[in-house]
């Protein structure tokens, strides 16, 4: 059986700070995993004050975006394809994003390169932001939109037949890494063992009031090196210095060799806690229009369905 996974991610490098481990190992173990970046980051400034291609980030942010997300697939062995839409940047509270932006173009333009992708690909597994963005960015926000409308609108034969045969995604993700649970523990362990990090005990602060929604961890600590690697390729996004480096990687493994994520929608039985994206998926999909039932209605769902709150 082919096993398929789509991550549906705002920026490249958003790929390699959320999920990446969990990729790396998926594609390892013959998985074709598919990495969706929505935009090409141009509103990205340069965070990373000694970043070798200064030059290049002043003159061409988006070209240099590129190469870095073409470095970090080949690092985690995943595939990757551009949704093609101009990032929408981060605009000041109160301030409309860009005309033309990603964020600012109507979904029903925007969702359907993402419907051709999925008829294509074919994937039993879509992994993706909750409809908070993970944070506030507006990118991040029509993320989960057009993710989630792309879900239901590739099973329904009805919507586009000229993107292709319909595909019924069979479970839905919402990334859940990023978790106050897993900071707290790995950081008891780190100052039991090699004092307090005052840099780190800020950064718990702005993880604290987050819900633990988690309900599947896949283990992929064999893969954190990977992951790191793959995050310090977006050199103009990311510093050596960053707090995503605060963790030893020792430590994670030791305390918490996963990466978490929360079950917002199966068509296939299933209970959680899981330990596998796949868990319950054992035909190879739903694609003829006979096969693609009551893709509208969300008691057709299978054993799992849970509302983010």
């Amino acid at each position: 059986m082919s096993l398929r996974l789509l991550a549906v991610h705002a920026h490249p490098d958003d790929e390699s700070s959320k999920g990446a481990a969990t990729y790396a190992a998926y594609a390892a173990a013959g998985v074709e995993v598919t990495v969706v970046s929505c935009t090409g980051g141009e509103r990205g400034s340069v965070l990373n004050e000694r970043v070798a291609d200064r030059a290049w980030a002043e003159r061409d942010i988006a070209g240099l975006r590129h190469r870095e997300m073409q470095q970090a697939q080949q690092i985690l062995g995943i595939r990757h394809a551009w949704l093609g839409y101009l990032d929408s940047g981060l605009p000041d509270e109160g301030d409309p994003v860009p005309p033309g932006s990603f964020a600012d173009l109507p979904i029903d333009i925007t969702v359907q390169p993402l419907i051709r992708l999925i008829r294509r690909t074919r994937p039993q597994v879509m992994v993706t932001y909750d409809e908070r963005g993970g944070y506030p960015h507006p990118d991040h926000i029509r993320a989960h939109e057009v993710a989630v409308r792309a879900l239901r609108d590739a099973a329904n034969p009805a919507v586009h037949p000229e993107l292709g045969a319909p595909w019924q995604i069979e479970k839905l993700y919402y990334d859940r890494i990023q978790n106050f649970d897993r900071f707290h523990t790995v950081y008891q362990a780190i100052a039991a063992e090699r004092g307090a990090d005052e840099r780190i005990e800020r950064m718990l602060e702005m993880f604290r009031e987050r819900p633990y929604r988690v309900t599947t961890q896949v283990r992929c600590d064999a893969f954190f090196e990977q992951r790191d690697a793959a995050l310090r390729s977006h050199a103009s996004q990311v510093a050596p210095d960053s707090m995503f480096f605060f963790w030893p990687n020792d430590v994670q493994s030791r305390v918490w060799p996963y990466e978490d994520f929360q079950l917002v929608d199966s068509r296939v039985p299933t209970a959680v806690p899981e330990s596998d994206l796949f868990e319950g998926v054992d035909d190879d999909g739903f694609s003829s229009e006979a096969d693609v039932r009551d893709w509208n209605d969300p008691r057709a769902s299978g054993a799992h369905r849970e509302e983010s709150r």
